[in-house]
């Protein structure tokens, strides 16, 4: 009965980390997504062509993934034209592409 307890807990250590992994990796991949969308919306075909292979080459490939993905490019795709608001500089919004990569490799580290 002892020996039950602390597996337990380790047990839903482990479900609460995987379930945080998760949410912090689908984050991630919206936030790529979002920034593709505002590329393709500010119509910069090279920073797109770059979004859309980190999340080919980082994130897993799932259709969870691909969907979270496709839907952030879409919103933001559609809030760009919808808002008005003017296009990032191709250099900003390169950089912010760039963190977001960092930020997927972080949480999708690539088996060596």
């Amino acid at each position: 009965m002892k020996l039950i307890a602390p597996l337990l807990a380790l047990a839903l250590s482990s479900l609460c980390h995987a379930a945080l992994a998760a949410d912090q990796g689908k984050a991630a991949v919206s936030a790529l997504g979002e920034l593709n969308g505002i590329a393709l919306a500010c119509q910069q075909p090279a920073l797109v062509s770059r979004a859309r292979n980190i999340i080919v080459t980082t994130a897993p490939k799932t259709r969870d993934y691909g969907e979270v993905f496709e839907n952030a490019t879409n919103a933001a795709y559609l809030e760009q034209g919808k808002s008005k608001t003017p296009c990032p500089d191709a250099v900003t919004l390169a950089a912010r592409i760039a963190a977001a990569e960092k930020n997927l490799q972080a949480i999708f580290p690539v088996a060596q």
